[in-house]
């Protein structure tokens, strides 16, 4: 279950494609991209891209929306930075000797290992990143045995890594490596770590946010715009697109979930959440909103 509302944002796109086929109150063509694969960091972004996707359809910018929890049905969020952070993601298997339980001195134990080796990544965001800047790590999986009375040959743990520059994923990754191997060495072990860099920070374009934002304006009014709305810890690959062309991405409010049925949870509807339930009263603004971009940046 992804809970997060794509079904939504086709349904958006669709319609915008059916208005603008129809009236054709622009001039020059408009590209309408669904986006695969977003899911579980497959980068399906990314994909596109590589196989070519803007040299097939060339674009002057690129514009994105996802419905978010915000409290009012409707209202836009944005800024002209850094949106969302980077995704990554880590494993780290630690190897040493089983043995039974019983004789733990005839063996090497890789749990004790891994054990201490989450404490200190713990630690490794406030001893690397300048505490002004945000980052995260968060350890989030630890295997070892399937027995009570087993030390296994090895043990692992994973987790993800944040960061909003890569700059801070480059000395947050070298830390997490260099941590793994020297616990690794302390507890007699050896280290194997797998590093995965999914998706890039989102980084909005200046020109284009300030064009977003306008034309969220004319649509549901100054109010319901907020354009210096902080980063988020979340991710997003179309990340990859305002890497190779200008654009902006966008938050839209889900509400504060009174739409949804009685014992279907309270509060805003958190994305990736088993009380998740997307806002069907947003998709008029979701897709007129991708009317007016094409309308007013290839005005007729």
């Amino acid at each position: 279950m992804h809970a997060c509302g794509h079904d939504g944002h086709t349904t958006m796109l669709l319609a915008a494609a059916k208005h603008l086929a129809r009236t054709r109150n622009f001039a020059g063509t408009v590209h309408l991209i669904f986006q695969p694969a977003e899911e579980m960091g497959k980068a399906g972004a990314l994909k596109m891209i590589e196989e070519g996707l803007f040299e097939r359809f060339p674009c002057d910018a690129v514009f994105a929306l996802h419905n978010f929890a915000l409290d009012q049905v409707g209202a836009f969020a944005l800024n002209a930075s850094a949106l969302m952070a980077s995704s990554n993601t880590f494993r780290i298997t630690l190897h040493g000797s089983g043995t039974h339980a019983s004789l733990p001195h005839t063996g090497i134990d890789p749990v004790a290992a891994v054990i201490d080796l989450g404490q200190q990544l713990q630690t490794l965001v406030a001893k690397n990143i300048n505490s002004l800047e945000r980052a995260l790590l968060a350890v989030t999986q630890i295997q070892g045995s399937d027995a009570p009375n087993v030390i296994p040959d090895s043990a692992w743990l994973g987790g993800t890594v944040r960061t909003f520059s890569l700059k801070a994923l480059d000395k947050l990754e070298a830390a997490l490596r260099r941590t793994a191997e020297h616990i690794a060495l302390a507890h007699g072990c050896t280290a194997d770590v797998q590093f995965r860099r999914a998706s890039p920070p989102v980084i909005n374009h200046e020109k284009e946010a300030a064009f977003a934002a306008e034309v969220m304006r004319e649509i549901v009014g100054d109010e319901a715009v907020d354009t210096q709305y902080p980063g988020v810890l979340a991710a997003e690959d179309f990340a990859h697109m305002l890497r190779v062309r200008p654009g902006c991405y966008a938050f839209l409010g889900n509400g504060a979930g009174d739409h949804r049925l009685p014992g279907h949870g309270n509060g805003p509807c958190l994305l990736h959440n088993r009380s998740y339930d997307f806002n069907d009263q947003i998709i008029p603004i979701g897709a007129s909103y991708f009317v007016r971009l094409a309308e007013t940046w290839l005005a007729a």
